[in-house]
């Protein structure tokens, strides 16, 4: 998925939280301003939910044995997204398989995956369960069971870009676009007619052509839209063809019909649950997401594409980038 801006808008593109980023600012004066702020708001969530450190605050969870281990106000409020996350979904997005993406490699920053060449052993063994997980916002305490690790790989980053859309928003007085790693969150007055977010199945650079195949351009005024699918973190170890989509069902690699699933909702953080979930639900998680009323792009492995109510139908012509 990739942002195009408008030509009276600013933007800056680094790498944070193991992912790209994108900051679009609708008054380029203030461009730099923001991106000092979302990168030290960026530099908080990593310190405070990253699985690859062990200095993290989530990390130390590993250890608690299931003790009730106080927390910030900034992890508890990723665990509360976390576990809402997997009540929405009805599981299919689990904050417990933490263990479950270990035993498949995916265990350090997904450039160094690439890279490494240990043998894993693939065996169905279900997720422990976000029920088993116990947040206690009024004590700012969270019990994690003995044995249970935690991975927000698929809540974190949508919430951290909605998280940091609105602050920078207020703050700026202008129109807002945080983008993590393809997850898009907007907020503030937009550009006219709105933000321009180009859907596809293959990322690149903003200012690249589409890569073969379908694509769409989605016109975003306000909450977010993300992607995911199975094609982009892709790995190999020991004969396996591994990607970093778990089904908390069988702690492995889940095994979709579709290899893409855009979704748009009032926040990132919704839209991105929305699509993880569709992945695992596989077949019929186009009428689920009708029954919750969210606009949907799902692409098939053949190329097929199906849309839910709400959901551009006509590609658009892609416009130059800024």
């Amino acid at each position: 998925m990739t942002t195009l801006a408008a030509r009276t808008t600013a933007a800056a593109d680094w790498r944070a939280l193991g992912t790209t980023v994108r900051l679009v600012v609708t008054d380029p004066a203030l461009l730099d301003s923001c991106n000092l702020l979302l990168a030290r708001q960026l530099a908080e969530v990593d310190a405070a939910c990253s699985r690859f450190r062990a200095d993290s605050e989530l990390t130390a969870l590993d250890t608690s044995d299931g003790r009730p281990v106080r927390v910030s106000p900034l992890l508890a409020e990723a665990l509360a997204v976390a576990l809402r996350a997997a009540e929405t979904t009805d599981g299919a997005v689990d904050p417990t398989v933490g263990s479950a993406m270990a035993a498949i490699g995916y265990d350090r920053d997904f450039t160094l995956v690439r890279e490494d060449d240990r043998p894993v052993s693939l065996r169905v063994r279900r997720a422990p369960g976000w029920r088993r997980v116990l947040l206690d916002r009024a004590t700012g305490t969270v019990t994690v069971p003995a044995g249970v690790r935690l991975d927000l790989g698929a809540t974190a980053k949508a919430w951290a870009a909605d998280r940091a859309v609105r602050m920078l928003a207020e703050a700026a007085g202008c129109g807002v676009l945080v983008s993590l790693g393809g997850d898009t969150a907007v907020a503030g007055e937009p550009p006219a007619g709105g933000w321009q977010i180009r859907v596809q199945d293959v990322t690149g650079a903003v200012d690249e052509q589409p890569a073969p195949g379908s694509y769409d351009t989605v016109g975003l005024r306000s909450g977010g839209l993300a992607t995911s699918g199975t094609s982009a973190r892709r790995w190999q170890r020991g004969g396996y063809d591994l990607h970093h989509v778990v089904d908390p069902r069988t702690g492995l690699p889940v095994r979709s019909p579709w290899r893409t699933v855009s979704v748009a909702a009032a926040d990132c953080a919704d839209a991105n649950a929305a699509t993880t979930a569709a992945l695992v639900k596989g077949a019929g998680a186009e009428r689920w997401l009708t029954r919750l009323g969210l606009p949907g792009r799902l692409v098939a492995h053949d190329g097929t594409v199906v849309t839910t109510p709400g959901w551009p139908t006509a590609a658009v012509a892609p416009e130059a980038a800024a």
